[in-house]
């Protein structure tokens, strides 16, 4: 896409936000899984981890999500831009279906309010990742700059 930044100066860094992201999610889903253990896989009980909802079916998909995120930081050569792009779709659907069943008994993930707010956060921040940690070749940052200007 031609309105996406190639080979943006701050891309190391961006790169490193999400590398801690992903660590973030895989942190919280080990502390969560073992706050959980011996519960049901989708309870819906009062178990939390760092101040937020959680069961160990939501604390694998922590897992899951944040070591995607890693060995797609650690592989690099664009594929982190994939990953973290597809992550952060990923958990923003994961977190406005958590929103919007809270409180019912389809909130399977046991979800709370907090949890939802950290899980937005998480995919902007991916997202942003995603978007601005782009490498490329001379060519398709000069036309990226030609398209910058004439938007």
């Amino acid at each position: 896409m031609a309105h996406t930044p190639v080979n943006h100066p701050a891309r190391p860094i961006y790169r490193a936000i999400g590398g801690l992201t992903g660590l973030y999610l895989v942190v919280f889903g080990v502390i969560g899984f073992f706050a959980s253990t011996g519960e049901p896989f989708f309870g819906q009980g009062d178990t939390q981890a760092l101040g937020q909802g959680t069961n160990l079916g939501f604390s694998l998909f922590s897992i899951v999500v944040g070591a995607l995120v890693l060995a797609g930081t650690a592989i690099g050569r664009n594929l982190d831009v994939l990953v973290n792009q597809w992550m952060a779709y990923l958990i923003m659907v994961v977190s406005l279906a958590g929103l919007a069943f809270v409180r019912t008994e389809a909130n399977i993930f046991n979800l709370s309010v907090a949890t939802v707010i950290v899980l937005m956060v998480i995919s902007m921040v991916l997202l942003m990742t995603g978007m601005y940690g782009k490498v490329g070749t001379d060519e398709e940052n000069e036309a990226w700059q030609k398209a910058r200007l004439v938007l």
